[in-house]
């Protein structure tokens, strides 16, 4: 199958199907079919943009489901997108396939984007455009949304005495990573769960959207809770310590009957896509009520304070980390 004809009938004939075409008409002025999208940006709103590689055996398995490893990748960047409080508008897509392979197959390219419009369905955000070429196995996503202007959360907003806070659990993809790998065998429960949360993390936009104006500094947990609140310590000039007996464990990582591993992924194994934020003393009865309402779930794990790094206790003591999150290089 030529490059053109791969376009027109898996990722444009399919999304014609399957998006919102009103959103679709209102924002995108030209989509797929020429050199460039021309897209109109929301009156007094700001354009954040993200871009992402998912790479064969990286960041999936090979061999994985193909809508699988297709919803896995376009979640992880809206997780991006959550992290700044931005609503999804477009994407673009740029997939490198190995020739004279399975991943080249109507088979798996019908299954890859059945996934992907799937997940952009549900989040309504529309493909405007990419790019195929022939390599290694890997996905490139670029994702744009938009945010009220200067109601980005930021990285650089925490205070000392802020309280830190994450979303949701951790740990539990790295403890789906063992359980892909069969590093790690639970009851059959457990595993689809750890499963579920591996291919189909959740994209926190509508926690993000409530936090917009009560938390002081967000991102994402792509790389481990340490790893990725000292990025909010560098981009703020302070440091932070985490509380371990805090952490949020799922049931299923608490069913591993090993705290000591379990705590260590929430803290460094990363994988996770929930959000870690800070919030102000002033602002923790305002969290305090959309979490008795119901409306987040979310945990203090922390402190935000003078000097730098981040920090670990458990009752008063040092808990030493051998890996701090997951490198890149």
């Amino acid at each position: 199958m030529r490059e053109f004809e791969l376009i027109q009938q898996f990722f444009q004939r399919e999304q014609a199907d399957l998006l919102l075409e009103e959103k679709a008409q209102v924002s995108v002025v030209l989509g797929i079919g020429d050199d460039c999208a021309l897209l109109q940006v929301p009156a007094n709103k700001q354009l954040a943009v993200s871009v992402d590689t998912l790479v064969a055996d990286v960041h999936f398995p090979a061999d994985a489901k193909p809508e699988d490893v297709a919803e896995r990748a376009l979640r992880t960047n809206l997780s991006d997108l959550a992290a700044m409080g931005a609503e999804p508008l477009w994407f673009t897509l740029a997939l490198t396939l190995p020739k004279n392979s399975e991943y080249v197959s109507e088979e798996w390219l019908r299954s890859f984007s059945c996934g992907l419009f799937r997940t952009a369905n549900h989040y309504e955000i529309v493909l405007v455009g990419g790019d195929t070429t022939s390599g290694p196995l890997s996905i490139t996503i670029q994702i744009m949304g938009a945010v009220e202007s200067h109601q980005a959360l930021r990285r650089d907003g925490a205070s000392i005495g802020d309280f830190v806070c994450v979303t949701n659990y951790l740990g539990d993809g790295a403890a789906a990573l063992a359980v892909i790998q069969n590093r790690l065998v639970l009851g059959s429960e457990h595993q689809d769960y750890l499963r579920e949360r591996f291919y189909r993390p959740t994209p926190r936009l509508l926690e993000s959207n409530l936090l917009r104006g009560i938390a002081s500094a967000a991102l994402d947990i792509s790389d481990g809770l340490v790893a990725d609140l000292n990025h909010i310590c560098e981009a703020s000039d302070l440091g932070a310590v985490i509380d371990v007996e805090n952490l949020p464990l799922s049931p299923a990582l608490i069913a591993i009957n090993d705290l000591q591993q379990a705590r260590t992924w929430a803290l460094s194994g990363g994988d996770d896509y929930e959000l870690c934020f800070t919030v102000s003393p002033e602002k923790m009865p305002e969290l305090a009520m959309l979490i008795a309402e119901g409306k987040i779930y979310a945990s203090v794990v922390g402190e935000i304070i003078a000097g730098s790094g981040v920090h670990c206790e458990l009752d008063g003591e040092t808990f030493e980390l051998v890996v701090q999150g997951y490198q890149h290089f």
